[in-house]
């Protein structure tokens, strides 16, 4: 057993192959080595030379060492029951049969102290193996501790997508609602306006029924009257030539027929072309009373969960408790706000905002990149181009804040931006006063921006009007 073994394997290894001796010889200068192996060695020399230390060797035969053969054949031996016999066992070194006291830090791994004192980790820097494991406990405690924060970080993660799908299916079933509603407001739009068109034919149908009708009884009348006469006449063209001569008088006046032939007066048809003419362009232009527009959207997905929208993406309302909304990138989480669901990268744009009664508000512009989270600069320097309302105070959100003066209190601001002029003004539609205008050179997209902390009045954003314009194309040949 190598627990009886006087010498390690390391002290029997040949220094060219690096195991246990095979027929070892030993050079005058005391180096041994495998037979096999140095001559090999020296095959490739023009002279013999010791391999270690370049001592020159007499060119006889080196002599096998008969005790060096038995010590390593007997080393053989034991590594082979070692092998037969499994595993080493554990908490001692498989080569001199010690505990393991020490831990090797160059080769990271435990070792026993002849392992260090005179074996192949001769030399290496070793460590009491109950210091280093109580050293490397505290490195993993550290590394635990950073996979149990990443555990709970990955929960909360996963907990914040199950609850942004639960939104996503919420969010479907109210689209779907809204796309329904709406198509059945058109669809009885449509059915009435169907229905009255109908009766309107079959109105006319029963007046000009009821003219002809007429017009063929009173004919049928005249003719019933004509009948008559033909067949008094014929009987007086039967009687004999004195009776005959004697009523020829009285026969002629009755013979007279001076009633008018009926004709068809004009406007008897039916006047298709006003039923059927350009029907679905005026029941289209009908529905401008139906069909509402407004120039920007309200987009629920960047909304502050302190803010409630209307159904048609509107108007915004504080509401009095937070919403369990997904904090998800494009939602905005400062000053109660909501962007606009398109944003403008070229050309002119307005809207307007009915702010009431509200006392506080923040309109205008926010560039796509400015951040939404926590606290922002609502100036230009934050990509933000805004005029609010606080404390009683209008005033221009540049750095510092710049005064407006009003003289009436404006129900409804007007938002105008000149993309490509690089201007962004404000000013109120009803009085046709001007408020502000920032200047700035746009390089990104902006949105419309639109803050509220007043939970008295909502701020509705203005429908346009639709009008229907008929243009005339002339031909030219």
């Amino acid at each position: 057993m190598a627990a009886i073994f006087p010498v390690s394997e390391e002290d029997l290894s040949c220094p060219v192959c690096w195991d246990i001796f095979r027929e070892p010889v030993v050079l005058p200068c005391s180096h041994s080595f495998c037979k096999a192996c140095v001559h090999v060695y020296w095959e490739s020399l023009d002279s013999r030379v010791c391999p270690l230390c370049r001592a020159e060797v007499p060119a006889i035969e080196p002599v096998v060492s008969l005790t060096l053969k038995n010590l390593c054949e007997a080393a053989v031996r034991e590594r082979n029951q070692r092998s037969a016999a499994g595993p080493d066992t554990p908490g001692l070194c498989g080569a001199h049969g010690r505990g393991f006291t020490l831990f090797c830090l160059e080769d990271c791994k435990p070792v026993c102290t002849t392992c260090h004192t005179c074996g192949g980790h001769r030399g290496h820097e070793c460590c009491p193996i109950d210091e280093v494991a109580l050293e490397l406990k505290e490195k993993l405690k550290t590394a635990l501790e950073a996979v149990h924060k990443k555990q709970t970080t990955f929960n909360k993660i996963k907990q914040s997508f199950e609850e942004t799908l639960i939104h996503i299916q919420s969010q479907a079933r109210f689209t779907e609602q809204q796309i329904k509603k709406e198509f059945r407001t058109l669809r009885h739009f449509l059915m009435d306006e169907e229905e009255a068109m109908v009766a309107t034919v079959r109105v006319e149908a029963r007046r000009k029924s009821q003219t002809m009708k007429e017009k063929i009884w009173k004919i049928t009348a005249e003719i019933e009257t004509l009948e008559e006469k033909m067949i008094t006449l014929e009987g007086e063209m039967e009687a004999e030539a004195l009776p005959f001569l004697q009523n020829y008088d009285a026969t002629m006046k009755r013979a007279e027929c001076n009633v008018q032939e009926p004709k068809l007066v004009p406007g008897l048809l039916m006047d298709l072309a006003k039923h059927l003419s350009n029907l679905k362009f005026r029941v289209w232009k009908k529905m401008q009373g139906l069909i509402q527009c407004t120039p920007v959207t309200l987009d629920p997905n960047t909304a502050d969960p302190w803010l409630i929208l209307s159904e048609d993406l509107t108007k915004l309302t504080v509401s009095d408790a937070e919403q369990a909304l997904p904090d998800n990138p494009e939602r905005c989480t400062s000053y109660q706000s909501v962007l606009g669901s398109k944003g403008f990268g070229a050309g002119r744009h307005s809207w307007d905002i009915k702010v009431g009664d509200s006392t506080v508000w923040a309109l205008g512009v926010a560039q796509e990149t400015a951040s939404r989270k926590g606290k922002i600069d609502l100036t230009p320097e934050g990509g933000f181009w805004t005029i609010a309302l606080y404390n009683g105070a209008y005033t221009a959100q540049t750095t510092p804040s710049t005064p407006i003066s009003v003289r009436r209190i404006p129900q409804t601001i007007r938002v105008q931006l000149d993309w490509d002029n690089g201007e962004v003004s404000f000013s109120d539609p009803s009085s046709h006063t001007h408020l502000y205008t920032f200047k700035h050179t746009f390089t990104e997209r902006v949105f419309p921006y639109f803050a509220h902390g007043c939970k008295r009045c909502p701020l509705q954003i203005v429908q346009s009007k639709v009008s229907v314009v008929v243009s005339e194309h002339k031909t030219q040949i």
